[in-house]
């Protein structure tokens, strides 16, 4: 068995099939087999789970976004490029802000996220039950219908449209607030900039095409997740403002 296959079959066997089995047992316990509320429980327990390194991840985000003034300035003050990176990195030290941190929760999470779009890919596939657990009852078949009126087997375009509003909202959440209003020191373009406008457009577009493209049990997940991000977003600015309250009032 080469590499690949190794990695393959560890993330079937550690995250696709617990969370494969998990939105089953939820289904077969609800007392209305309803896949879009089972969909629904299982995204709110993985947001769970995933809280304390979505947390920092956040934070992380927060925190580099705050800097931004203070960056600028120093690329104003400091043109040269050595002189640039050391004042940039003095800062980090100083505020206790590490750029990278940011990053190690969400490459943490984002196996368990393909392992979640592949059970709501491949969930309401008959072939996908052989993935079941010997002790999670094997439903005769699964109800495509959810609330009654959705049907989660065909793309949908209103929840591919509410997925990509979302998106956008949180991207939007997540930029600096005072990002338009810093002038430019030098005709050299905001790279920082242009990246964050791209993200906060293009991700949602994207978002949009795959809701288009695939079956609306994904893009109910994607809503969900993402209203929730919100949520712990605004949590986090909020206990963020109520430092800097702090800080200013001391």
């Amino acid at each position: 068995m080469n590499i690949f296959a190794s990695i393959s079959l560890l993330f079937h066997e550690a995250l696709y099939r617990p969370l494969f089995n998990g939105l089953i047992l939820i289904y077969n316990y609800l007392p209305i087999h309803d896949l879009g509320i089972a969909i629904i429980l299982l995204t709110v327990i993985v947001r769970l789970v995933l809280y304390p390194l979505v947390t920092k991840q956040f934070r992380s985000q927060k925190a580099m976004s705050a800097l931004q003034p203070k960056l600028q300035e120093i690329k104003k003050k400091y043109p040269n490029r050595e002189e640039q990176t050391k004042k940039t990195m003095e800062l980090y030290k100083e505020e206790g802000v590490h750029p990278a941190s940011g990053c190690l929760p969400l490459l943490i999470q984002l196996p368990v996220l393909i392992a979640l779009y592949q059970v709501f890919f491949n969930g309401l596939d008959p072939k996908s039950l052989s993935a079941l657990y010997s002790w999670v009852a094997r439903p005769e078949s699964i109800n495509h219908i959810a609330f009654g009126f959705l049907d989660l087997a065909k793309a949908n375009v209103v929840l591919a449209v509410a997925a990509g509003i979302a998106q956008f909202v949180q991207t939007k959440m997540m930029l600096p607030k005072k990002q338009a209003s810093v002038k430019k020191s030098s005709d050299e373009p905001d790279i920082a900039s242009m990246m964050n406008t791209q993200s906060l457009y293009v991700m949602p577009i994207i978002t949009v095409v795959i809701g288009l493209r695939f079956p609306a049990g994904l893009s109910l997940y994607w809503v969900i997740t993402t209203l929730l991000g919100i949520y712990q977003q605004i949590l986090i600015n909020k206990e963020y403002d109520q430092k800097n309250a702090t800080r200013t009032n001391g």
